[in-house]
């Protein structure tokens, strides 16, 4: 179905202003543009393109695909250990920061990258000589 070129334009005007204060477009926020793209007539896919194709455009961030490069980093992980370490979590910590272009302060990212290790029941290697519990502290 074809887009109109005023809803689209109307949509990418919203989402220069969801994005106006930090230049992130996080997850409530995403759904918000989508919601506003239904009411204009766009689907959710073409939504979510016209969102992807702004985002890079501006270079504004997009939580949904910072999460994804995060799991993807992880997985490798998982692959390889059968868990994921200390090292291994700090390591997606800095990547998610770098990525998401530091619009996220630090100890809300520990929650979102535990989140992710949460949502795929992956283990978490904790303990060790000295019982450290550094995931279950977060």
């Amino acid at each position: 179905m074809a887009i109109s070129e005023m809803a689209k334009k109307q949509l990418v005007e919203f989402i220069m202003l969801q994005v106006f204060d930090d230049q992130y477009i996080d997850r409530q926020e995403e759904k918000r543009i989508l919601e506003e793209g239904i009411k204009k007539g766009i689907s959710v896919d073409e939504g979510l393109a016209i969102i992807r194709e702004v985002a890079y455009s501006k270079d504004f961030v997009i939580e949904r695909d910072i999460e994804e490069r995060t799991k993807e980093f992880l997985e490798q992980f998982i692959i390889n250990d059968g868990n994921i370490n200390k090292k291994a979590f700090e390591t997606a910590l800095i990547l998610f920061r770098s990525t998401s272009k530091n619009k996220i302060p630090e100890p809300e990212i520990k929650k979102l990258v535990k989140t992710i290790i949460l949502d795929n029941c992956w283990k978490v290697k904790e303990g060790g000589l000295f019982g450290s519990k550094w995931f279950s502290e977060i």
